[in-house]
């Protein structure tokens, strides 16, 4: 899988340009022209990297930096034209991983970007297990943390609402039966109460579907249960 980087940049003429060099090293790359735009970007999604200009309208790159290194360890390499030591030691002292001073060659900013992927990657290898994830058109749950994204943006899921969509994500293309799924998820026969399953599974919808009415996800075979589509 390829990694994410966030370019978080004001001169729509530089972004471009660094965007098209780390696409050729196929990375997939996503820009915010102002400082809120990026900051919500980096707070709210998953990227792999985050190469964020220090000058920018709105929220400066300052406190991009220190607001996403609070909740996150993503690597982040700051840029700037501004050449003083002061604000090098500032974007290090904030939690930026490196600093480069602009202009600078697009090919140096590729080759510093993998560099730290591959830090990134020895660092958290050598202490933590690789998470299970489970990834389908736009859906992501992470099994392991219990969380799940939908196209980026992350939902609130209940201990069975989640419970139950990982169950059925984990086992696409399987038909189960309403007794199957409340025995499988609440761990107990189904005395006349499955209807529980088929609220969770409606709860569960208005999460992760676009359409309710048309789901891409999980599928109703009627007279049999449901099924989660690949």
């Amino acid at each position: 899988m390829s990694k994410r980087i966030l370019i978080i940049e004001d001169e729509e003429s530089i972004a471009d340009l660094e965007k098209d060099y780390l696409e050729l090293s196929n990375f997939e790359v996503e820009v915010a022209n102002d400082g809120q735009a990026g900051l919500t970007k980096g707070l709210n999604e998953d990227f792999d990297l985050i190469i964020l200009d220090l000058m920018l309208p709105g929220v400066d790159g300052f406190e991009i930096c220190r607001q996403i290194r609070d909740k996150k360890n993503t690597p982040i390499i700051m840029v700037s034209a501004k050449k003083d030591d002061i604000d090098k030691i500032r974007g290090l002292g904030l939690g930026a991983d490196d600093y480069m001073t602009k202009p600078f060659s697009p090919s140096e900013l590729v080759a510093r970007v993998k560099a730290h992927l591959a830090r990134y990657e020895r660092l958290i290898g050598s202490n933590v297990e690789e998470n299970e994830v489970i990834e389908i058109r736009g859906l992501k749950i992470d099994t392991t943390a219990r969380r799940v994204w939908v196209n980026g943006e992350e939902r609130s899921f209940t201990t069975k609402e989640f419970d139950l969509l990982a169950f059925l994500a984990g086992h696409p293309n399987h038909v189960y039966t309403k007794e199957e799924l409340f025995r499988e998820i609440w761990d107990m026969e189904s005395i006349g109460d499955i209807a529980t399953v088929t609220v969770h599974i409606k709860k569960i919808r208005e999460k992760i579907e676009y359409d309710t009415s048309h789901p891409q996800y999980i599928e109703t075979i009627w007279g049999v249960g449901y099924r989660f589509k690949v």
